[in-house]
C-alpha cells in the first residue's frame, strides 16, 4: 500500500471523527441552550406579579402565597387588632417605619398598609401584605394570637412570634425592642385591581403610584 493511499485514509478518518465530534459538540451546545431558556423563563415566571382576590378573606383570617420564592402573608386584620396597634409604640423598634427600606412610601404608616382616606379605591387599611421571613436570619414565624398569654404574657395582643430566636412582631409586622431581628418584616409592592378594587397585586405599585421602591 502506498504512502499516498495510507495518508488517504488517515485523512477520511480524520474528517469523520471531527465532524462527529464537531455535531456532538453543537447537540450539547442545542441542550444547553435550551436548558438556559427554560430556566431564564422560570425566573422570569418566579419573579412575575401574583394576584389574590381579597374579597374571600374574611376577617381574622390570614393566607400564604409564593412570590418570587418568598411566603407572602395576605392577612385580614379585625377591628380589634387594629386598636390594639395604637397602644404598641413604646414596645416596639420602629413603630412609625422610619426605616424606608422595609416599605413603599404609601405603606410607611403605623397600619404598614396601603390606608388613604383620600384614595378611596386603594384605602384597605386592614389589609397586611408582608412577606413572612424574619429579619433576623430568615426563619418564618408563626401567628400566635392574642389569647394565648401562657406563651408570651399578659401584654401580648397578638402577632407573630420567631420561634428560631425569639423575635417577636406585631400585626403589622413591626419588630418588639429586645429581640434579635434588626428590622420590621418588610411590605412588598403592591396595590388593588378590578372593578371593587378586591383584586390584590403583589410585586408592583399601582399604575399611577409614587410609592418607594422595595
Amino acid at each position: 500500500m502506498s504512502d499516498d493511499g495510507v495518508d488517504l485514509k488517515k485523512r477520511r478518518f480524520l474528517t469523520a471523527t471531527t465532524s462527529a465530534v464537531g455535531l456532538a459538540g453543537m447537540g450539547a451546545a442545542v441542550v444547553a441552550l435550551v436548558q438556559y431558556m427554560g430556566k431564564s423563563e422560570r425566573a422570569e415566571q418566579a419573579g412575575a406579579p401574583v394576584e389574590f382576590d381579597t374579597s374571600k378573606l374574611l376577617p381574622g383570617k390570614l393566607v400564604k402565597v409564593e412570590w418570587r420564592s418568598q411566603p407572602v402573608w395576605i392577612f385580614n386584620r379585625t377591628p380589634e387588632m387594629l386598636t390594639d396597634l395604637k397602644v404598641l409604640d413604646n414596645k416596639l423598634k420602629d413603630p412609625q417605619s422610619k426605616n424606608s427600606g422595609q416599605q413603599p412610601k404609601y405603606a410607611q404608616n403605623d397600619l404598614r398598609a396601603i390606608a388613604d382616606p383620600k384614595n378611596k379605591p386603594q384605602d384597605k387599611p386592614n389589609i397586611l401584605v408582608v412577606i413572612g421571613l424574619c429579619t433576623h436570619l430568615g426563619c418564618a414565624p408563626k401567628q400566635i394570637e392574642k389569647t394565648a398569654v401562657h406563651e408570651l404574657g399578659t401584654e401580648w395582643l397578638g402577632g407573630f412570634l420567631c420561634a428560631c430566636h425569639g423575635s417577636k412582631f406585631d400585626y403589622s409586622g413591626r419588630v418588639y425592642q429586645n429581640v434579635p431581628a434588626p428590622d420590621n418584616l418588610k411590605i412588598p409592592k403592591h396595590y388593588y385591581r378590578g372593578p371593587d378594587k378586591s383584586l390584590l397585586v403583589i410585586g408592583l405599585d399601582a399604575p399611577s403610584s409614587k410609592g418607594g421602591e422595595v
